[in-house]
């Protein structure tokens, strides 16, 4: 259920969120789904549902082999730290008609707090100030605080401490943590 969840996972991922203490009874369990499975090398390896088994399990996401693969592997850590919360979902519509739709990476709430989730890989910082603007522009129109009560918590993860400084400039205004991916290694 874990794949159906996050698309794609390695094997240390797997372990973490199915308490597997080795990577050897890991690979046993892998193996054992192996009719379920496909994957492919990225570095690691990545691991996803084939057809057998998203109709086994009802997941009706097709994932194959990608070069985002690595996108989703960085935004699983997130899930991993905060504590594989049950209301987590990927790719959430945010947004209103007059400050334009956007997609955020994931979504999920702890306790009566909201958290928008960022995953930056390899994007242009152009484009994460964009999408940083229209969280400003959201924040403004004040709809989901008149939903919810407060906006949401922004965090991003990614990978250097360089980028890290970037988007933390950026989010001056926002509630926002930046993570890098060694955080959490």
């Amino acid at each position: 259920m874990s794949l159906k969840k996050l698309d794609f996972l390695t094997i240390d991922q797997i372990q973490r969120i199915h308490g597997i203490a080795s990577e050897r009874h890991a690979r046993g369990v892998l193996k054992k789904m192996e009719h379920y499975l496909a994957s492919f090398r990225e570095g690691k390896k990545y691991y996803y549902l084939n057809k057998e088994g998203r109709e086994r399990i009802g997941c009706e996401k097709v994932r194959k082999k990608t070069l985002q693969a690595k996108h989703f592997i960085i935004r699983n850590e997130i899930y991993i730290a905060f504590g594989q919360p049950d209301t987590w979902k990927n790719e959430i519509k945010l947004g209103t008609k007059n400050t334009g739709h956007f997609i955020c990476d994931a979504w999920f709430k702890v306790e009566n707090q909201h958290y928008c989730v960022e995953a930056d890989y390899t994007q242009k910082m152009s484009e994460n100030r964009k999408k940083i603007d229209r969280y400003k522009k959201f924040r403004e129109t004040g709809v989901f605080q008149k939903n919810y009560g407060h906006f949401p918590e922004l965090i991003w993860i990614t990978t250097t401490e360089y980028r890290r400084q970037q988007l933390k400039k950026m989010c001056d205004g926002l509630t926002c943590e930046v993570f890098t991916i060694a955080d959490f290694k």
